[in-house]
């Protein structure tokens, strides 16, 4: 050593040489994704995604329908097309108030068959999802309901047996009956009892059909019900993985589920 500087200098290989001098290639600096598209890979496109290309070509149509729609003037009822649907129900139902009744009291069943099941899934089997996912369901349509109060359509036909029973005020944004009835149904094919939930989901539709035809709700209500079901039957299964992930970093792995979940 004696104070002499000592240079170690390291061995080059070939390989080396070449990791070392090949250029980095930036993100910014490629092309664009569509310049590389071949005729090829529209045509995978086309036949192994068609879905979206379908929801694509409605895309275009409805930004067509909707630029050159004549808007409904303010002195005018809303244009609701499962109205126009259900016209000659609506007749039927008018000319016979006990055929309103029952058709009401029908669906106030139905009402109660999909509380019982969702209360059913908590209290008596222990699981919570679909418990959970009502109590988001009604408390941001009471929110919505109240922060936009829509009109009453003009040709209701109200009952004293529907639901809420005794003709009480209601929002109509959006359905809880339709809503409710999807969560259970979704509960239903989560345990695998395929023939109730699809009980569930035609009695479903004739709630539509009875709730268009009496004007109780208009499309939107219900076409969003459907939506509002599933958008918190999952938020309610992101709840509850959330609370596990926090029982099991503090060590109560172990704990009951409805611990757990609420």
């Amino acid at each position: 050593m004696d104070g002499a500087t000592t240079t170690i200098k390291r061995r080059q290989t070939p390989q080396t040489d070449a990791v070392n001098t090949v250029p980095k290639k930036s993100i910014h600096s490629s092309q664009p994704s569509f310049l590389k598209w071949t005729f090829s890979d529209a045509v995978y496109v086309a036949t192994h995604h068609w879905v979206p290309c379908i929801f694509a070509m409605g895309l275009l149509f409805f930004m067509n329908v909707e630029y050159t729609l004549h808007m409904v003037p303010p002195s005018s009822p809303p244009f609701d097309l499962g109205f126009i649907a259900t016209r000659s129900l609506h007749r039927v139902i008018e000319a016979s108030p006990n055929l309103n009744t029952l058709l009401a009291f029908l669906n106030t069943v139905f009402v109660g068959m999909q509380t019982i099941y969702i209360l059913w899934t908590w209290l008596v089997e222990g699981r919570t999802r679909a418990t959970i996912a009502t109590l988001f369901m009604f408390t941001c349509r009471g929110i919505l309901g109240y922060s936009t109060q829509l009109p009453l359509p003009q040709e209701f036909l109200s009952s004293g047996a529907d639901f809420p029973v005794g003709n009480v005020s209601f929002f109509l944004f959006y359905s809880g009956h339709v809503a409710g009835s999807v969560i259970a149904s979704l509960d239903m094919r989560r345990m695998q009892r395929l023939k109730l939930a699809w009980l569930f989901d035609i009695l479903n539709v004739l709630q539509v059909v009875r709730l268009l035809g009496t004007r109780g709700h208009y499309t939107i209500d219900l076409a969003v019900g459907v939506g509002a079901a599933i958008l918190f039957d999952s938020l309610a299964a992101k709840y509850q993985d959330s609370k596990r992930k926090v029982a099991s970093a503090n060590g109560f792995g172990n704990a009951s589920s409805t611990k757990q979940d609420f």
